[in-house]
């Protein structure tokens, strides 16, 4: 292994990860690395042979400076974990699936596909790129899983692991069966085409072609068959659910019409009065299975259902009575175990505090940003965040006991209580059903004197061409479409069922700290004298030291600084730092702190400002100055809440406290401010909401303590920096950078649905072109062929293409 070159640039990029060179520069090989850890893979790669990893991209590689190792994969040695964690496990053959969310590009998948030359325990391994998903094939005598999942994070792609992998997996392959029904329906639809094609050339019927008509009439049926009782098991299934419920849906028509066509087929043939229309009948059910994979397709890739399991890390470090350390996985913690949780580490029980302090940051409960001191012996609840120094603590309550849980005790959590939506299709599917059953039995009689076989040829034929199946296809195909634009536009909804609810828009929730701000964000301003080189670095050396989150920000704002060493470092709670660095004395704090150390005792007065954090500074007993620090707020928010306001009622519910409330006054009614509101306030605040106000209420926010505003909201948008991220059950995940969007995407759902009801227009007129065929009694298997199919097939044109245009006129055509 070659030696490394450091050196300090301000300018440079790295080879590895493509971030500036801030601090210093790392060089090997004649190419220049930001971290040791980026260098260190690069020669992992290299003394590997693959190269080839740098080609595909530029700088592909992750920041090993952002992404640092957790560790923490001893419990990877338990096979129990390993066996429920692995989808097949066959001797010494072990397959796993494993959630890398740092998956972003081609060099990423090449390298991920040739693990086995960096551990030849490996036998393959594959990567879903849209699920940011690896499949891995290992020997588990060869290697063990703790070794791949080192291996992975060593490389910049560690495994996200959390408490929910650790219960029982849904099988593979939700959608298998239904591929396996379409598959069905188009071999069978396919056959009775070419059996049928003698018919439509042909007036004549099955007595006088003979045995051969008779062979492939009954060859229709056997196919028919498979068809009838597997393929549409599922509309003939809903559509009896729904009678026996006394109502109405899409599925009760299309029921009425699968049974009449493939009934008055069975008898034709039987009867050899004519051919069927077995071809129409098998058509039909292939494309409204088209319709449904669709549907189901656009939306598989993400997890919308989160319980409080998906926000815990999978293990955590416990201390046995010897004072030793190990790994264990977090559903063995118990009452009374002692464990250790480490700086940025989520706390998994409710607990007691043996360490002297700590600081928690609940914003991933409460909302509140700032960290809470906690005392040795006080209570700390799951959920929280550990800042700072690692803290020890004793487990008061198992994980399925603590307060983290009880916001999903919540009758919005319970499945018996989902969302009831009603689609379009469905109310429409109880006036479609009564009108073709009158124009049925209408007809029916009007032919009756004309002899009863007549009479039921009639009835049956306006029951068949009647079949809504292109008013079944609009939905599907329109939303369908809909969901995979607003997908590439950064908006990620849970299924078509829920469009309509965010298109009959009329009150929108925000939640602040995450959502409107940027969580981990500020705008850093110093006011003073100039600060030199050496008094910067100073300063961010001194703020590095501690976890107060002022000082982070700080320390972060000067982070192109030289760091120079800290001799003394004392934090005094509440007031400010005193501390020497390179020989200087250094106090930062609030200005009455700072003031108590200088020469001569002054300090700068300033207006008030409520919504700005101040932090003064002084060197060697000379005021320099102070920082101010404001909440950053997301690109384009200020013109996105000018907007909405204008044709919603918008509101902010927010756990943080109110300094920001001047400032949103801007923007919001006073009345329509809430803060420090607690998971519960918020959800019951929906809860009234949704009683008071017209339209439906959307709501937009980012953390656990929006969890159950979200599920209860009529349209519930998780925001986060990363769709592979976790985020609470929501309908939709939004990337943050497309929040300035909303109102675009409001108006683009309200336009999907407008494109359904052109398209039902679409389907109305080709079932008065059938029914009139129907009701005159010249419906043959040559024009049922030719409509049904037609029909449906201009409807998806129509709706895809319709959906694509109307994006592309809304500026939503690009690709996110």
């Amino acid at each position: 292994m070659q030696t490394a070159e450091i050196l300090i640039h301000k300018e440079t990029t790295c080879y590895h990860c493509g971030e500036a060179c801030l601090e210093e520069i790392v060089k090997l090989d004649e190419k220049t690395f930001c971290c040791t850890g980026c260098k260190l893979v690069y020669e992992i790669l290299s003394e590997n042979e693959l190269n080839t990893y740098y080609c595909l991209e530029d700088q592909p590689g992750i920041s090993l400076k952002k992404n640092r190792y957790r560790g923490g994969f001893d419990f990877l040695n338990d096979p129990a974990v390993v066996e429920l964690l692995a989808d097949f496990m066959q001797g010494e053959t072990v397959h796993v699936s494993l959630s890398i969310p740092n998956i972003h590009c081609t060099s990423c998948v090449w390298l991920l596909e040739n693990l086995y030359k960096l551990d030849s325990g490996i036998k393959n391994s594959r990567v879903n790129f849209l699920k940011r998903e690896l499949s891995i094939s290992y020997n588990r005598k060869e290697t063990s899983l703790r070794s791949i999942a080192e291996l992975l994070s060593s490389i910049g792609y560690e495994p996200e692991l959390r408490l929910e992998k650790l219960d029982h997996k849904s099988g593979l392959f939700p959608n298998r069966r239904l591929w396996l029904k379409l598959g069905v329906a188009g071999f069978a639809f396919g056959n009775i085409m070419l059996f049928s094609f003698p018919e439509y050339l042909s007036d004549s019927t099955l007595d006088s072609q003979g045995a051969y008509h008779i062979f492939f009439g009954i060859l229709n049926i056997a196919l028919a068959l498979p068809v009838l009782f597997y393929s549409s098991s599922d509309y003939l299934k809903s559509a009896w659910a729904a009678i026996k419920q006394g109502g109405i849906n899409l599925d009760v028509p299309i029921s009425i019409g699968i049974l009449a066509l493939f009934l008055r087929s069975v008898y034709e043939i039987v009867s050899g009065t004519g051919a069927g229309y077995m071809d129409s009948f098998t058509g039909l059910i292939f494309f409204l299975l088209i319709g449904r994979i669709v549907q189901n397709k656009t939306y598989e890739r993400l997890s919308f259902d989160r319980d409080y399991k998906s926000y815990l890390p999978i293990s955590i470090t416990v201390v046995d009575s010897g004072g030793s350390t190990k790994t264990v996985s977090i559903d063995k913690l118990k009452e009374g175990d002692r464990m250790l949780v480490r700086n940025q580490e989520l706390i998994p029980a409710d607990s007691l505090l043996l360490s002297e302090k700590a600081f928690v940051d609940y914003s991933f409960i409460t909302g509140e940003s700032d960290p809470v001191e906690i005392q040795k012996g006080d209570r700390i609840y799951a959920g929280g965040k550990i800042m700072g120094t690692s803290a020890e603590m004793s487990i008061i309550k198992e994980v399925s006991g603590s307060y983290i849980t009880k916001l999903w005790n919540d009758a919005a959590f319970d499945p018996a209580q989902k969302k009831n939506i009603t689609t379009l299709a469905d109310r429409i599917s109880p006036h479609f059903t009564l009108a073709v059953i009158g124009i049925a039995v209408t007809s029916g009689f009007l032919w009756l004197p004309y002899g009863s076989d007549m009479a039921i040829s009639v009835f049956t034929a306006v029951l068949i061409i009647a079949c809504p199946c292109a008013l079944a296809l609009s939905s599907p195909f329109t939303l369908g479409s809909a969901l995979n634009i607003f997908s590439r536009n950064g908006l990620y909804i849970k299924s078509t069922d829920v469009v309509e609810n965010l298109a009959k828009a009329g009150s929108v929730v925000f939640d602040k700290t995450g959502t409107l701000t940027q969580a981990d964000s500020a705008e850093v301003t110093f006011c003073g004298n100039l600060l030199s080189a050496s008094d910067a670095s100073l300063i961010k050396s001194v703020c590095r030291q501690s976890t107060h989150p002022l000082s982070q920000k700080i320390a972060d704002h000067l982070d192109s600084c030289p760091k120079v060493p800290v001799r003394l470092f004392n934090e005094m709670l509440n007031n400010g730092i005193k501390s020497e660095a390179a020989g200087r004395q250094v106090v930062i704090g609030s200005p009455d702190f700072v003031k108590g150390f200088l020469k001569n005792g002054t300090i700068k007065k300033v207006k008030d400002k409520r919504s700005v954090s101040r932090v003064d500074v002084a060197v060697d007993g000379e005021w320099l100055g102070w920082f101010e620090i404001n909440g950053k707020y997301r690109s384009g928010i200020r013109e996105l809440l000018n907007n909405l306001k204008t044709r919603f009622s918008i509101f902010l519910i927010s756990g943080d406290n109110d300094t920001q409330k001047e400032h949103l006054a801007t923007f919001f009614d006073e009345d329509s401010l809430r803060f420090q509101q607690t998971p519960q306030e918020k959800l019951e605040f929906i809860k009234n909401l949704q009683k008071q106000k017209d339209g439906r209420v959307v709501m937009i926010g980012d953390g656990l303590n929006d969890a159950g505003a979200l599920q209860q909201s009529d349209f519930g948008i998780a925001l986060t920096e990363n769709i592979s991220s976790f985020t609470p059950a929501c309908d939709a995940i939004l990337d943050s950078s497309s929040l300035n969007r909303l109102d675009t995407f409001i108006n683009f759902a309200r336009k999907s649905i407008n494109i359904i009801k052109y398209s039902f227009g679409l389907s109305l007129a080709y079932n008065v072109i059938g029914l009139s065929f129907a009701v005159a009694g010249k419906l043959t298997p040559l024009v049922a062929a030719i409509i049904m199919p037609v029909s449906s097939i201009s409807i998806m044109i129509f709706t895809t293409t319709a959906t694509w245009l109307t994006a592309k006129r809304m500026g939503m055509n690009q690709w996110k």
